[in-house]
């Protein structure tokens, strides 16, 4: 088994350094006002996350395991209304991680103006913005994505 770390290799606090260093992330009232503005509000969260903590009313459910695929402007399975690399996507998960290093992979895909939300949907919430019980209808599945499921 090998114990130490390969050449080459970086930590994941590392990776996740990289990734905020290319992103412009928002706050939760500045990602509410660009949302207000059009942009696109997507919770990469999967069912039981959402099913134990709410959603954000009017965000696009897009589970983090079809991100790309959904997102890619070249892509035969992606989201109608993904026509181009200039689209405003606004990321969010749990606290603020896992959406920088999707964000950056948007980045990757041409979609240079991706970020993700400061703090994810505790942040959100926190704020005082609105959020809805999981199930209350308010999102958006995409394809592949699944309804919320109840905290159990």
């Amino acid at each position: 088994m090998v114990t130490t770390r390969p050449p080459g290799t970086r930590t994941v606090d590392e990776i996740l350094a990289a990734a905020r260093a290319r992103l412009l992330r928002l706050t939760p009232h500045q990602a509410f006002g660009e949302v207000s503005a059009g942009a696109m509000l997507i919770d990469i969260r999967p069912a039981t996350a959402r099913g134990a903590r709410g959603e954000i009313p009017g965000s696009t459910v897009v589970e983090r395991n079809h991100l790309e695929w959904r997102l890619d402007p070249c892509c035969a399975a992606r989201l109608p209304w993904v026509t181009g690399y200039d689209h405003r996507v606004i990321l969010f998960c749990a606290e603020g991680y896992t959406s920088s290093l999707a964000a950056a992979a948007l980045h990757d895909l041409g979609l240079h103006r991706a970020t993700d939300l400061v703090g994810g949907f505790r942040a959100w919430a926190a704020a005082g913005l609105p959020w809805a019980p999981a199930g209350a209808g308010t999102v958006m599945l995409a394809p592949g994505a699944s309804p919320a499921l109840p905290a159990g």
